[in-house]
């Protein structure tokens, strides 16, 4: 076990807290199909990073807006089978709310709405690509959510389960957990910053410390 001394935690939303891969995989399947592109391809590109981002990559500055608001409407009608990943009922319970923040690189209406669907306690802080100019892997979206929580980056851990993500976090300061992935490998999640990798939330729980302000994260690396 691997003990961190924090001051709060800030969660990716998708891949960390809950599984959406399914809706993901079909609407981004959907769309690519429908502009002759590569499903597979286009899901690892969309990963971890605003939806906006990924479609310029792929068609014309012209349709890309449009495109982005069909994606968002598609994304937020499909949240079937969309539920909490392992151990992270628990472990939003450990944290005091004041503490930790979701940090999502989609939009305020999808993040919520996936919330709500994976039926999460709803967090008291909440950074969504509505509320950034440069999206992961820009360290901006961390920053704010640090700063959201009143603490340096420096002072907080990120769990990610994306390069991007990772990358983002880094970037910001903090230290990095990454948790395993579909669509990343261990070798890329290292490579990216992750400091430490965990199969899911299940394998991070926080140990009690009276008397101090520190939270105290017991992490089993791997």
């Amino acid at each position: 076990m691997v003990r961190i001394e924090c001051l709060g935690v800030l969660f990716d939303l998708d891949g960390v807290l809950i599984d959406s891969n399914p809706a993901v995989d079909r609407v981004w399947s959907g769309w690519a199909k429908e502009h002759g592109l590569d499903p597979n391809e286009l899901i690892r590109a969309a990963h971890g990073r605003p939806s906006m981002t990924t479609i310029r990559e792929y068609i014309s500055e012209e349709f890309a807006e449009a495109e982005n608001r069909e994606v968002e409407r598609r994304e937020i009608a499909d949240i079937e089978g969309i539920v909490p990943m392992p151990g992270v009922m628990d472990l939003l319970r450990a944290i005091p709310a004041e503490r930790w923040a979701i940090v999502t690189s989609g939009t305020f209406p999808l993040a919520t709405a996936r919330i709500k669907a994976g039926g999460l306690l709803e967090p008291k802080q909440l950074v969504t690509s509505t509320d950034v100019k440069r999206g992961k892997p820009d360290p901006e979206p961390y920053l704010k959510g640090a700063a959201k929580l009143g603490f340096a980056a420096k002072d907080c851990v990120v769990l990610e389960d994306a390069g991007a993500g990772i990358r983002a976090g880094k970037a910001a300061g903090a230290r990095v957990i990454g948790i395993r992935s579909p669509t990343a490998t261990d070798a890329e999640l290292m490579a990216a910053g992750a400091d430490w990798l965990v199969d899911n939330c299940a394998d991070v729980r926080v140990e009690k410390n009276p008397g101090s302000s520190a939270l105290v994260l017991l992490v089993g690396a791997k």
